[in-house]
């Protein structure tokens, strides 16, 4: 029998009226009211009865697309190639309006917009960026996701792994590479003899910090079984910011192990990484090797070029909104993974003849 919604309200503690605020969205609830309410809704598996989820199913021609952060290119160029694509192809395309929900990499706040979203009744969403590896989250955002799907509104998970949803929902998936990415960067700086090689890695508990860290220690492990272990304690785990690269190299260049290439979590840590070791006096490719990951526009204008992984954030991006809006199928199983391309510029060279630069 079909849970009712008196029953959440009894299970949480408060009144039916209540319940109805939270789920329906746009109303003024305290927050410690409104985490009961959800959560008595996820335990008891609760839908909306016939009526209701026809009502639901009316959704708006809102579409939100959660980013970690606004500000940070990587997200902003995803955000507005996916915002281009929205827009109407002809005079018979539905006008779609898309609203940016800046989470700051916080997994309650891209729980908490999700359920706002779901009370707006969107149209669909896309999640973009890396997904927070923590059982109790993955759980509550599955929860959502299905919830918002059941209702005929199209979820996106853009950069991010699949979630186990129903295939029946109308859930997709775009993927980069950042494995096979992470790879060949390893692989190009092994090829020009690197072998003391220095990670500054993203925070741990993220799904593309995993995929990355995993590709550069399969292509350690190809070349010799005995260097992912040699350059364990070449890795530092730091945020996405440039300032996250400049404090984690200097952590690298306290702990005094000698290393000839760096490799960073993004371009932007990367630039961090090359401030940090200029500031040491030491010279970038001569000395040490520096390479990032994404191939954000700025690449190019760094001094040297930077060697990056070009991840296809504009492709992604379109390819998302086709999805979000129906004007593409997505393939059987619901996943596309975007490749990704090594892009080798000025600044990466062979290691010095002595080895460390220190």
């Amino acid at each position: 029998m079909a849970v009712t919604l008196a029953e959440v309200a009894a299970h949480a503690g408060v009144s039916p009226a209540t319940v109805s605020r939270v789920l329906n969205g746009g109303y003024p609830v305290a927050g410690g009211t409104r985490t009961r309410v959800e959560q008595a809704v996820e335990e008891l598996g609760y839908v909306a009865n016939g009526p209701a989820r026809a009502l639901a199913a009316a959704t708006s021609d809102l579409v939100g697309v959660l980013v970690h952060d606004v500000a940070d290119s990587f997200f902003g160029i995803l955000a507005g190639s996916l915002q281009s694509a929205l827009a109407p192809r002809g005079g018979s395309d539905a006008r779609r309006l898309a609203v940016v929900c800046n989470t700051e990499g916080d997994p309650a706040a891209e729980l908490a917009y999700l359920t706002l979203l779901e009370g707006q009744r969107a149209g669909g969403v896309v999640l973009t960026g890396g997904a927070v590896e923590e059982p109790g989250h993955t759980a509550a955002l599955t929860a959502r996701v299905a919830r918002m799907a059941a209702t005929g509104a199209p979820v996106v998970l853009c950069g991010r792994p699949p979630l186990p949803v129903p295939e029946e929902l109308p859930v997709s998936t775009v993927m980069f590479d950042d494995h096979g990415g992470a790879f060949r960067l390893a692989e190009h700086l092994l090829t020009l003899g690197h072998r003391r090689i220095a990670y500054v890695a993203g925070p741990a508990d993220l799904s593309t910090t995993r995929e990355r860290l995993a590709g550069h220690h399969a292509a350690l492990l190809r070349h010799d079984p005995a260097l992912p272990e040699a350059c364990a304690p070449l890795t530092v785990h730091a945020g996405f910011e440039r300032s996250a690269g400049y404090d984690a190299t200097r952590e690298l260049l306290r702990r005094g192990a000698p290393f000839t290439a760096v490799a960073a979590a993004n371009d932007t840590v990367a630039t961090g990484v090359v401030a940090a070791l200029r500031e040491a006096g030491i010279r970038i490719p001569e000395d040490v090797s520096v390479a990032g990951f994404d191939d954000l526009p700025f690449c190019v204008d760094t001094a040297p070029a930077l060697t990056t992984v070009r991840v296809p954030l504009r492709e992604a991006g379109t390819l998302a909104a086709q999805l979000v809006t129906g004007r593409r199928v997505p393939p059987p199983g619901g996943i596309t993974t975007l490749p990704t391309e090594l892009m080798v510029r000025g600044s990466t060279a062979p290691p010095p003849a002595e080895g460390s630069p220190q």
